[in-house]
């Protein structure tokens, strides 16, 4: 009975697939934003000011970074809960889609949005006349939070890692 049950629940992880294919056609949308942006910075260059271009340029940065994201979480997911990769069949395959740890997954994800949120908070300096003190203290709040946190979730991962932080 026992042998049954986990074989079930072991089983159950191939459940989280369609989540993985879910990330996968949010990268897709992400793509389809980031080719929008790109025809409106084309159309509009030669009548663009030097701070609208910079702004255009920023917004595909956070949606390359954010896909970037989507992209580690959809393999170390997969990797670390669904099944292994084998990398070594796969030559042309980043070495990392295989061997990123939860632990490596969770400090690359709060850099990541590290990354969005500072700079969503520079594109809102950079359109700062038409941006309320209110919007920039939240978002320099938010962004100061997630910073702290990086830093927090960093100083825990290197304290566990440490010679002799698994002894009993």
């Amino acid at each position: 009975m026992q042998a049954a049950l986990e074989l079930v629940l072991f089983a159950t992880r191939w459940l989280l697939v369609p989540f993985y294919l879910a990330l996968a056609l949010a990268v897709v949308a992400l793509l389809a934003k980031v080719g929008m942006r790109a025809y409106e910075m084309a159309v509009g260059f030669a009548s663009a000011s030097e701070s609208a271009v910079m702004l255009g340029v920023l917004g595909i940065v956070d949606l390359t970074l954010t896909a970037s994201l989507v992209v580690i979480v959809i393999f170390s997911g997969y990797v670390n809960f669904v099944a292994r990769i084998d990398a070594e069949r796969h030559a042309g395959w980043p070495q990392w889609m295989a061997e990123i740890d939860f632990s490596e997954l969770k400090l690359k994800l709060m850099a990541s949005i590290v990354a969005i949120s500072s700079i969503k908070l520079l594109e809102a300096y950079m359109d700062v006349d038409h941006e309320s003190d209110r919007d920039l203290a939240w978002l320099c709040g938010i962004a100061l939070v997630f910073v702290a946190s990086a830093l927090l979730l960093g100083v825990a991962d290197w304290l566990g890692h440490k010679p002799g932080s698994h002894d009993a």
